[in-house]
């Protein structure tokens, strides 16, 4: 490959998120790593993307031995190199905490925190080797103020909130940038099932109660604005933005608000 071109390597490849960056990075000439543990979706990104623009790695973020595996493959692509990590792998279940089970909520914090800490690690010598590279943290909209029914999702969400902004100061002086997106609701697989109890998708139950849900195509620019902007946060949406203003400037009206929006952890399924 070209030492000239940039890669960007994105765990959650095969499908939302982590597939819309990977398409929109490889839109512009990139070069990508495409990791997840569902192969059979990692093939159909694949095919999304410009051929020899891309490899794939299967990876359990969880899996540190297979952490250093897919990135030490990754670079025998990239001369060495890495530009951006999209750390975007993470599951989403909701429920009050005293429902929930011990496995689910480990599993959340195994992937949510551990695999995000997992992938800076692992990838740090490549991106240490690569001038004005830059962590990208997946958080989200729920990491700007804790959500009611989903107490734990939440709360992993501001650990990479804390690990983005604590990894912003310690590397300025080795060029990383550490930067995170915060989106609100976004029309994926992860809003898209049906549920039994109404027969309503998530998707559709939001629009009914009157909540934002932002098409999927808004995530790539955001990204690439997240990683080539100044900004360590990147609210993506409308709902993100209000929630980010009204958490700084009226928590106490925010707080009254998001009382009314209790039950709508329902339409997350994992």
């Amino acid at each position: 490959m070209s030492s000239n071109r940039k890669s960007i390597f994105v765990t959650g490849a095969a499908s939302g998120l982590g597939r819309e960056v990977s398409r929109y990075f490889a839109g512009k000439g990139w070069f990508v790593g495409l990791a997840d543990v569902n192969e059979a979706g990692l093939k159909e990104t694949a095919d999304m993307l410009p051929a020899g623009q891309w490899s794939i790695h299967k990876l359990d973020v969880t899996n540190r031995p297979q952490w250093k595996e897919a990135v030490a493959e990754f670079a025998k692509h990239t001369g060495g190199k890495m530009d951006v990590l999209f750390n975007n792998a993470g599951v989403g279940t909701g429920g009050p905490i005293q429902d929930m089970t011990d496995e689910e909520i480990d599993r959340m914090i195994a992937i949510n925190v551990t695999g995000v800490i997992n992938g800076i690690r692992a990838c740090f010598p490549y991106l240490q080797a690569t001038p004005d590279s830059c962590v990208l943290n997946t958080a989200s909209a729920a990491g700007i103020y804790g959500s009611a029914g989903l107490s734990v999702y939440s709360a992993t969400k501001f650990a990479v909130r804390g690990l983005t902004e604590a990894h912003d100061i310690e590397w300025r002086e080795l060029g990383i940038k550490s930067r995170s997106l915060m989106p609100g609701f976004i029309d994926t697989n992860i809003i898209g099932a049906v549920d039994p109890s109404s027969n309503q998708t998530g998707k559709e139950r939001l629009l009914e109660a009157g909540i934002e849900v932002s098409p999927v195509s808004i995530i790539g620019p955001a990204a690439w604005e997240a990683v080539h902007g100044d900004k360590v946060h990147t609210p993506v949406n409308k709902l993100a933005k209000q929630l980010a203003f009204a958490a700084r400037w009226f928590p106490g009206r925010l707080r009254r608000q998001l009382s009314t929006m209790q039950g709508i952890e329902t339409v997350v399924k994992n």
